[in-house]
């Protein structure tokens, strides 16, 4: 069912990820050094989003908020010019439930994350503001944070 517009703006779509850049990334998940496998397919592919969102989520977890920042920068700075391409102008929402969009949302997750962990003022608000309104329906629950 597709999404229905709100107040007359409508939602905005990510395109598919090329095949070939999906199977890659899924065989850099499998790999047995994941991060350097990431790290080729982010090299080799660097407007994939979802490659910067899984690096920034691992150096944050793995306790590199430097790290993780940088990389939810990129991946969240790649993401705005993907949207843009895709439609957005500034206001509307970019549903999670369209898979290709979920790489560009995890970064700014990502980035709200490690701009609370360097502890950058203002930076996590904005970007919890920024995912309340690019996505409605609150997956990553920042409603209440």
């Amino acid at each position: 069912m597709p999404e229905l517009p709100m107040h007359g703006i409508q939602p905005t779509f990510v395109p598919p990820w090329p095949e070939a850049v999906e199977a890659a990334y899924a065989t850099a998940l499998a790999a047995d050094d994941t991060n350097a496998a990431l790290r080729e397919v982010a090299s080799a592919n660097p407007e994939f989003l979802a490659v910067w969102a899984e690096l920034a989520e691992r150096a944050l977890d793995g306790g590199d908020p430097v790290a993780g920042y940088a990389f939810a920068r990129v991946g969240y700075h790649r993401g705005l010019d993907t949207i843009r391409q895709a439609g957005w102008r500034g206001q509307g929402p970019v549903p999670w439930s369209h898979q290709p969009n979920r790489g560009f949302l995890r970064s700014l997750n990502a980035l709200r994350r490690a701009a609370l962990a360097i502890g950058e003022a203002g930076e996590p608000e904005r970007c919890r503001d920024f995912l309340r309104q690019l996505d409605p329906d609150d997956h990553f629950e920042v409603t209440g944070s």
